[in-house]
């Protein structure tokens, strides 16, 4: 069996990811770095308390087959673009140079739609510098998530946002051909096509949509 690092296990597709994980026959250790103790429990579960300024200090013990990565933050949270990117660039990165440099074959990395690190609009084009970035670090496997809108219930109340979630609920059939990358998942449901692709690792590098999310849900 393999041991799972994971980072971003507070966030909503991270949550989700972690309860997969943990429920898997697949591994039998995950390590979640988080910036606070986490309300969960489990055996196979191993908690370390770090963020980007601490990650250094934690690498004897970011030691793994496989790191997922769903850490991410909004321009609500963070409206300065210097520390937004910290989080949404140079976390990611420094955590999979971390977690390759201490063995692991695989990272799953979750972005966004659009991702392009030539774009002049900058979250499309942060997301597409941290795929880079990570891409570069040459791992056997690399899995790229890209969701559009993600659905589903926040326990953080954010009236615009659900307003927004509500019109894409509608909109979403109406995303045909090749619109159909701008579809929505459930956090819960882009969790699961996480865990589905770890079974799935014949590629060095794949890139998943709407279209190739909903495939694994699947299986």
């Amino acid at each position: 069996m393999k041991a799972a690092l994971l980072f971003g296990a507070t966030g909503f597709i991270g949550s989700h990811l972690l309860s997969d994980l943990l429920n898997s026959p697949y591994y039998s250790r995950v390590i979640a770095v988080a910036r606070k103790p986490l309300a969960v429990n489990h055996p196979k579960l191993t908690v370390l308390i770090g963020d980007l300024a601490s990650l250094p200090a934690l690498k004897p013990q970011l030691v793994a087959d496989e790191v997922f990565i769903a850490l991410g933050t909004t321009r609500k949270h963070t409206p300065d673009e210097a520390e937004y990117y910290k989080i949404d660039h140079d976390y990611p990165v420094l955590a999979a140079e971390i977690a390759k440099a201490n063995g692991a074959r695989s990272v799953f990395l979750v972005t966004a739609v659009g991702a392009n690190a030539a774009s002049s609009v900058f979250y499309v084009r942060t997301k597409g510098e941290v795929e880079r970035d990570i891409l570069a670090l040459d791992f056997e496997h690399t899995h790229i998530f890209r969701p559009s809108m993600i659905l589903g219930e926040r326990d953080e109340d954010r009236p615009r946002e659900r307003l927004i979630i509500a019109i894409w609920g509608v909109l979403n059939p109406l995303l045909v051909g090749p619109a159909n990358r701008y579809r929505g998942l459930t956090g819960n449901e882009i969790a699961h096509a996480i865990a589905k692709a770890t079974r799935h690792q014949t590629e060095k590098v794949r890139i998943y949509h709407w279209k190739e999310m909903s495939a694994l849900l699947r299986t």
